[in-house]
Formats: structure tokens, sequence, C-alpha cells
């Protein structure tokens, strides 16, 4: 099911928008939407970098195991307001 939204945007904002939409053959909501599930993608998940980067890290592996242990268990503190 589709939903519809509204949003307030500046004149020069929209007008920069608007643009770009057009130079792509795409509608406004087409960009927007798109433009956000990629922010949301990439804010997400981790790449192959990143990923190499964690594996060969043992300190926080060995943080991350106990940090997932504690939180199955429901123990522990959790971190909030970051």
């Amino acid at each position: 099911m589709t939903r519809t939204i509204t949003m307030r945007l500046d004149e020069e904002t929209y007008k920069k928008l608007k643009a770009a939409a057009a130079a792509e053959r795409r509608s406004l909501a087409n960009l927007i939407e798109t433009a956000a599930l990629r922010h949301l993608e990439d804010s997400e998940f981790v790449d192959d970098i990143e990923t190499r980067d964690i594996l060969s890290d043992p300190d926080l592996l060995k943080r991350l195991r106990s940090g997932h242990l504690q939180a199955r268990k429901r123990k522990g503190a959790f971190v909030r307001g970051l």
C-alpha cells in the first residue's frame, strides 16, 4: 500500500530538487524517495572495507560477542542518547 506525505521545502531547495528530477526525467517524489532509501542503505549496512576492518580487530570482535551474549540474556547496560 502506498502512502502520501506532505513536505515543506524552502523555495531554493524545491528548485534544486525539481531541477535534479527533471534532469533525470523522473518525478520529484521518485527523486526524494530514491535518495532517502539510498541514505538508509548507506547508514544501515557496512560495506566490504568496514567488514574487513571489523573482522581484523580481535578486541572489537571480543566486545561485540560479549555485548551480543549480554543482549541475548537481557543483561548488561545499553548506551542511550547517542
